[in-house]
Formats: C-alpha cells, structure tokens, sequence
C-alpha cells in the first residue's frame, strides 16, 4: 500500500542537530497520519508520500520543513511578580502571544525582575537531519480521520 492522504504510517527515524548530536535514538516506532493533520514534520510527510513499507532514506530538513524559521516576535519578557512560582529556566509555560494565541513559553533567563521568554519551539531555525524507515502502512479508520490522528499500539491512546 502506497502511502497517501488518510494512511496511517509505522515509521522509526533516528534524528541529529546539524552538529551530529542526537536528538531522538529511533528505536521506538510511531505511527502518524498522513496528509497534511500536522502530526509530523513537513519535509518527513513530503518525502514519505507515494512510498511503501519498507521504504528508507537519509533527509536533511531545513527548518522550512521541520520546526520553522525563528521568530523573533516571540521572544518576550515579563515582570518576574507576574510569573507562576516554581518554573525554573528551562522550564515551560503556557501563555497567550501577541495576537492572542496560545502559545508555550520556554523560560530562557531570569535576570532581576525579568523574565526572558521564548515562544519559538527549542529547534526552530535548526537544519535536522533523519533517517527514516517506513515499518507500515494501512487505511486509517474513520475515527482516526475523524480525531486528525493516529490510534493503536504506536499512535495516540484516549
């Protein structure tokens, strides 16, 4: 079977920053639906559609194709008394951005009564590389469409 919208793919990939460091081993396989849901990276999709089980290649992804360009825009700071207590640098929060969209927040410093907040994802503006291994592919039931996502043993559990 082809991989095409409304598929269900079993893929393992092994992914690494530009630098050759690690990101994801590989070793457990997902499952994701196909065709535009949003439920895996632009360029995998892109690469995957029309292939088959069994399929394998090596990508490289500019961050067009996997978690975007940075945007500045989303580099905020706010009053540190307005900050939840308990969240560390490092640490993740959810907010609204300047239009009014949920967003989440990575705290990148705390520095007096600021602090720095980043609404870009960690590896947005990284060029990634993965190996990718197509493990299966089948019709997605009409549930699956239904949600936007994969069930079963490798995708999303209710």
């Amino acid at each position: 079977m082809k991989i095409t919208k409304d598929t269900v793919v079993t893929i393992t990939f092994r992914a690494t920053d530009a630098q050759g460091k690690l990101l994801e081993d590989g070793k457990e396989p997902r499952a994701y639906l196909h065709g535009g849901y949003n439920n895996t990276l632009p360029g995998i999709e892109k690469a995957l559609e029309g292939q088959e089980k069994g399929f394998a290649a090596t990508l490289v992804l500019p961050p067009e194709d996997a978690f975007g360009v940075r945007d500045e825009s989303l580099v905020t700071s706010i009053a540190k008394k307005d900050f939840p207590p308990g969240v560390k640098v490092g640490g993740q929060l959810q907010g609204v951005d300047d239009q009014g969209r949920e967003q989440v927040f990575t705290v990148m410093k705390i520095k007096g009564d600021t602090v720095l907040l980043d609404g870009n994802h960690p590896l947005a503006g990284e060029v990634l590389h993965f190996a990718v291994k197509v493990v299966d592919v089948q019709p997605a039931s009409a549930e699956e469409v239904a949600h936007g996502h994969a069930h079963g043993a490798h995708g999303h559990h209710h």
